[in-house]
C-alpha cells in the first residue's frame, strides 16, 4: 500500500519530464512538502528520450543526473510513477486530487539485476523507442530510467512467464499480487506540467509517413542515433538496414498549417539543424544532409548554431514547401516540390527522410481533470480563473528545454507564494 502524507500546504505537481522536475524540486529546495506524479514508469520525459541537446550538443545525461541526484537527498520530495490524476476538485489552497497508481509488479528491493527478463522471452514494442524496436515484459525503460527499478508488463501477469520472473529473482522484489490503488491527496497548489507529444506524422497524407517506411519523423530519428536505442546508434533505414547517408530533413510537418498545428512549435527548426550534424558524425563528409524549408528560425542565442550549420558543404538548404513524398527505386522517398529560390521543380531522391513534427500538449483538451483556461492549441493560458494551477514548461506552449526550465522554476515560486498563503491564514 502506498503511504503518502499530503496537505493543503503540499505542492502537487502532475508530470515527471524536465520541467515537472524542475518545478518540483525548485520547491521542495524551499522547504515545501512536494509530491511528483508521473504515468510513465520513470522520471526524464521526452528530453531522455533525445540523442542530444541542441546547441551544446550534449547527451541528456547532461542534466538529467543532476535532478536525479538532487531528487534522492531531498526529503521534501515524494515521487509516484505509473501514477496519474483521475479528477481534481477544490480552490485555491485546498485541493483535493484523486490518483490512479498502476501497478509496477516490483518493489523497492529491486537492484535492476536484469535476471527477470533473462527469465522472460515475450516481448512487446518499446514505447521508449517510439515502437521501432522490442522490449521484454520484464524490462527496464531505458539507462537513465529513474528509478532504477524493473516492470512486470500487466499483459503477461498470470502466465508461467510471470512466476518465472519472480522465480529468477534472489531479492524477493517481484509482487505479482499488487493491485491499483486510489489516492487522495490534499494539496494547496498544483504544478501541472504533463509536457508534449509530437504531432501524428500519420495525418500529413502528402508525406506518405504511413506507407513509406523511410519517412520518419524527427523523435525517431533520436532514437536511432542513441547507442541505447534499437539500432545501437547506427544511423540505419527502417525498410532494409542499409546506411542512410543522403538525409533530407522537411520543415513544418504539420506546423504553421491551418489543417494541422496553426503554431509554430520554435523546436523544429533547431532540431533539424542539430540533427544534419548527426549524419556528418556518422558518415564525415559522406553525410549529406537537406533541410527543406519555408524559412528558418533560429533566435537568439541560436543564431550562431545556425549560421555553423550553414557553412557545412555538406548540409543543403532548399527553399521550399514539399508538395509530396512518393516512393522511389530501391526503397528511396522521392521528394517532389518546387524551389522558391529560382522557382524550378525538382523530384530528389534521398536515403532517408525526416519530418521535422510539431509539438502539441501530451493532454487533449477533452481530457483534462479540472476546468483550465485553454488556448485554441490546447495550452494552458496564464488566467487567474485557474486559481492556483499553474502550467510549466510545454504544457503552457511549445518550448525548447532551456525555456521549458525557466518556465517551470517561475511557476514553482507562483505554488510557494500560494502554499505561504495558507500557512500565513492558519497560523
Amino acid at each position: 500500500m502506498t503511504d503518502v502524507v499530503a496537505t493543503n500546504q503540499t505542492i502537487i505537481v502532475v508530470g515527471g519530464g524536465i520541467s515537472g522536475m524542475t518545478a518540483a524540486l525548485e520547491a521542495a529546495e524551499t522547504g515545501k512538502q512536494v509530491i511528483l506524479i508521473e504515468k510513465r514508469p520513470y522520471l526524464g520525459g521526452r528530453v531522455s528520450q533525445l540523442y542530444k541537446y541542441f546547441p551544446k550538443m550534449c547527451h541528456p545525461t547532461c542534466g538529467q543526473e543532476i535532478n536525479q541526484r538532487r531528487i534522492k537527498m531531498n526529503p521534501n520530495l515524494t515521487v509516484l510513477t505509473m501514477a496519474e490524476v483521475s479528477s481534481i476538485s477544490g480552490e485555491t489552497g485546498n485541493y483535493s486530487v484523486t490518483v490512479k497508481v498502476t501497478p509496477r509488479y516490483v518493489n523497492e528491493n529491486c537492484t535492476a539485476c536484469g535476471e527477470c527478463s533473462k527469465a522472460v522471452e515475450t516481448e512487446f514494442d518499446d514505447e521508449f523507442n517510439y515502437n521501432l524496436g522490442k522490449r521484454k515484459g520484464a524490462y527496464i525503460p531505458n539507462k537513465m530510467a529513474f528509478p532504477q527499478q524493473y516492470v512486470i508488463d500487466s499483459a503477461i501477469i498470470g502466465t508461467d512467464e510471470a512466476t518465472a520472473a519472480k522465480d529468477a529473482c534472489k531479492y524477493d522484489a517481484i509482487d505479482l499480487d499488487m493491485q491499483e490503488e486510489t489516492l487522495e491527496l490534499a494539496a494547496g497548489a498544483i504544478i501541472w506540467s504533463t509536457g508534449w507529444k509530437p504531432y501524428d506524422a500519420n495525418k500529413i497524407q502528402a508525406y506518405a509517413y504511413d506507407r513509406l517506411d523511410n519517412v520518419i519523423t524527427n523523435v525517431e530519428f533520436e532514437r536511432l542515433m542513441d547507442p541505447h536505442g534499437p539500432t545501437q546508434g547506427k544511423l540505419l533505414r527502417p525498410s532494409d538496414g542499409k546506411e542512410a547517408k543522403n538525409v533530407a530533413f522537411i520543415q513544418c510537418a504539420g506546423s504553421r498549417d491551418r489543417n494541422h498545428l496553426a503554431h509554430c512549435s520554435r523546436i523544429c527548426c533547431m532540431a533539424s539543424l542539430k540533427q544534419s550534424n548527426y549524419v556528418e558524425e556518422k558518415y564525415g563528409d559522406e553525410g549529406k544532409s537537406t533541410i527543406y524549408y519555408i524559412d528558418i528560425r533560429a533566435i537568439d542565442r541560436f543564431e550562431d548554431f545556425y549560421k555553423k550549420v550553414q557553412a557545412n558543404p555538406n548540409v543543403k538548404f532548399i527553399k521550399s514547401k514539399v508538395a509530396k513524398i512518393e516512393g522511389g527505386e530501391n526503397g528511396n522517398p522521392v521528394l517532389h516540390g518546387v524551389d522558391t529560390e529560382g522557382y524550378h521543380r525538382y523530384a530528389t531522391e534521398h536515403d532517408l527522410v525526416v519530418l521535422a513534427t510539431g509539438m502539441e500538449p501530451s493532454v487533449d483538451v477533452s481530457e483534462f481533470p479540472v476546468d483550465l483556461v485553454l488556448n485554441m492549441e490546447g495550452f494552458i493560458e496564464p488566467d487567474e480563473k485557474n486559481g492556483g494551477i499553474f502550467a510549466a514548461g510545454t504544457s503552457s506552449d511549445a518550448l525548447d528545454v532551456n525555456r521549458s526550465v525557466q518556465h517551470a522554476t517561475a511557476s514553482a515560486l507562483r505554488a510557494v507564494q500560494v502554499v505561504n498563503q495558507v500557512a500565513k491564514a492558519e497560523a
